[in-house]
């Protein structure tokens, strides 16, 4: 077995300036990058901090006490936050899902979603607004999230095994305590609830069948992420990942299923149902099964940074142009021609690259811009 080298990469340094075109974009509500993709669905991670060290996410011997986080002054105000969100929207975003690190560390976070869930939709709909947790503030916030006009939750659970998942999370967590946070999430109406399973073979993947059965029946979608090769620190080996056709072998063998068509156009998730009608699940496959052709996906970091891909090795920087006083005209065209150039589709190319083409490359950390 190779030994495993984990870099200590910055990523928030490496960025491009986000650039006002000469001529000024007006919004129609459709954008479409160099493939074609529209710009659907936006990602805002709202902190880089979370209270998990899961070793795909954030090792703790990367993300120790020492690490330095990004301080209060550089993050986007909720202000700014609803600003950038407000141009997105006029150029077609009809979904916007907060993310982290950990999205409920952010103090007072209920206040950017009731600013979000004021914005409309170029056919005047309101918005879809989703957040993604790993459950642990879940039990107490979701009432007040609700309430604040959040529609959806999606909560990480790694596994129902007690000492599974204390060793997954690495800050000894205990599962009971996210399952009560979905609970009170069931309860306050933050649903259609996600559960998302992130499997690395070897060490849960024998947690597949149990988490099934659990949430089989319970209105909840469970869905089994592949383990990916996201940013630069998680030691990420193809050895550890399980393909997804493999999951779905897994679970059909003791529960059948049935193959579902696609809900939404660039939805990330296939779908697959019990075929006695009691849920579904879903598989998400972007090492073995690429859904490139159709990502509609743009993502925001905490310090106002754009990312056009998961695995993107750079962003571009809005910040700048939000706090230099840039109007709201110049702003959406600058958004607008980063997008109209985007090409990335890492993961369809990735069976095609040399084994070590990513050695050395620099691509953003996962906690940094959220999934």
């Amino acid at each position: 077995m190779s030994e495993r080298v984990i870099p200590l990469i910055d990523q928030r340094l490496v960025s491009v300036a986000a650039r006002i075109p000469p001529e000024l974009t007006t919004p129609t509500g459709l954008l479409g990058d160099a493939l074609g993709r529209p710009l659907r669905d936006l990602r805002i991670s709202v902190t880089d901090r979370c209270n998990f060290r899961c070793s795909y996410c954030m090792p703790k011997d990367i993300f120790d006490k020492d690490y330095p986080y990004l301080p209060h002054s550089s993050l986007l105000t909720f202000e700014e936050i609803t600003r950038v969100a407000r141009q997105f929207v006029a150029h077609g975003v009809q979904k916007i899902r907060l993310t982290g690190g950990e999205p409920l560390l952010r103090k007072n976070l209920e206040i950017l979603i009731e600013q979000l869930a004021a914005l409309r939709t170029v056919e005047g709909q309101p918005l879809d607004i989703t957040l993604t947790t790993n459950g642990s503030l879940l039990q107490r916030k979701a009432q007040a999230l609700k309430a604040a006009g959040l529609q959806r939750v999606t909560v990480s659970l790694d596994g129902l095994d007690d000492a599974t998942f204390r060793a997954m999370n690495d800050v000894d967590f205990p599962v009971a305590d996210v399952l009560e946070g979905i609970a009170a999430a069931q309860a306050a109406g933050l649903g259609p609830i996600k559960v998302n399973m992130v499997v690395k073979r070897g060490t849960n993947d024998q947690e597949i069948l149990p988490m099934a059965r659990h949430f089989k029946g319970t209105g909840i979608v469970l869905r089994f992420i592949e383990y990916m090769d996201v940013g630069a620190t998680n030691g990420w080996r193809m050895d550890e990942v399980l393909p997804s056709a493999e999951v779905v072998q897994r679970i059909h063998a003791e529960l059948p299923l049935v193959q579902l068509d696609a809900s939404a156009p660039g939805e990330t998730a296939e779908r697959w149902g019990y075929a006695d009608g009691s849920g579904e699940i879903g598989v998400i496959s972007s090492v073995t099964q690429a859904f490139c052709s159709d990502c509609n996906r743009a993502r925001l970091s905490t310090e106002g940074q754009l990312y056009l891909c998961l695995f993107a090795s750079q962003g571009h920087d809005l910040r700048h142009l939000i706090r230099s006083n840039a109007t709201d005209a110049q702003l959406a065209s600058a958004i607008a021609a980063i997008w109209q150039g985007r090409s990335d589709r890492y993961s369809e190319l990735r069976a095609s690259l040399p084994p070590d083409a990513g050695a050395g490359t620099r691509r953003v950390e996962m906690s940094y811009i959220g999934g």
